[in-house]
């Protein structure tokens, strides 16, 4: 690729916009294709420029980075920038592994509280959690500069933080799309289970680039694009067209052991 950009987070950007390009048969053109993940890079390389500053250059083993509570407004540029989402969730708190020379980070991550309802309510009657003491890991992000298990470490050292600081949180949980390309690995190698599913939602577009329902609302007041088409005709509203897998929840324990849950008492919750 021409552009010169990090080929891990072009191809998550890239799987992102890719539904919107199926046609009504199903199929996609190898010029779409193409011409998207252009785009794609172009707006990319434009994002990292942004936060060139904050950007590790040099490779440490892992032992060589340091823990730290990551500032809000160094988090907020990364994840604003560089997570797929392109947003960062209010009222986090962040953490980090640094470069031990810049202090950089190297693989950060949001821990907010969790507002999934469906997903606290499940968590309550299935096993035992009181509402209000779940708490998400919503953005999670890793320079290609990370060595090996980072993020597993990462999430490692984040709950010995969170079971300090927050002595009535019982479980951290996190969501993983694999319509992305994610697969959990990394929480599985820090000791998380797979606790239940949930329904994919199609994904929405403003104008050719993805938005959240978080997002629209923050930005149109609402997510029906049905009504934001009706009453901003000067923007295009759509969504994907192909069939999506559901999203996984993977939970951790703050204290104690993670109990496995067998595929066939995995809960599929229905948004």
């Amino acid at each position: 690729m021409k552009h010169q950009v990090p080929t891990r987070a072009l191809s998550v950007r890239g799987l992102l916009h890719l539904p919107l390009l199926v046609r009504p048969d199903g199929r996609v053109s190898r010029r779409d294709v193409a011409d998207e993940l252009h785009r794609t890079a172009d707006r990319l390389r434009d994002d990292l420029r942004s936060v060139d500053a904050l950007i590790p250059r040099d490779e440490f083993p892992l032992s060589d980075l340091r823990f730290v509570r990551l500032k809000n407004d160094v988090a907020d540029e990364v994840f604003g920038r560089l997570h797929y989402l392109r947003s960062a969730r209010a009222g986090s708190v962040n953490f980090a592994l640094v470069d031990p020379l810049s202090g950089r980070p190297v693989t950060l991550c949001s821990v907010s509280p969790l507002e999934w309802m469906r997903v606290g309510r499940q968590l309550q009657k299935q096993f035992g959690v009181p509402l209000g003491a779940a708490y998400d890991v919503s953005r999670v992000y890793s320079f290609d500069v990370a060595p090996p298990n980072a993020i597993s470490c990462l999430l490692a050292k984040v709950r010995q933080a969170i079971r300090q600081e927050l002595p009535s949180a019982q479980v951290l949980t996190t969501a993983v799309d694999p319509n992305l390309g994610f697969t959990g690995a990394s929480y599985r190698s820090a000791n998380w289970r797979q606790w239940m599913s949930i329904t994919a939602r199609p994904y929405l577009y403003v104008d050719g680039l993805y938005a959240s329902p978080r997002q629209l609302r923050t930005r149109f007041g609402g997510a029906n694009l049905a009504e934001l088409g009706a009453a901003n005709r000067s923007h295009r509203f759509e969504q994907s067209r192909v069939r999506l897998l559901n999203s996984v929840i993977f939970c951790c324990r703050l204290r104690g052991v993670t109990e496995h849950v067998a595929p066939d008492d995995y809960r599929l919750l229905r948004r």
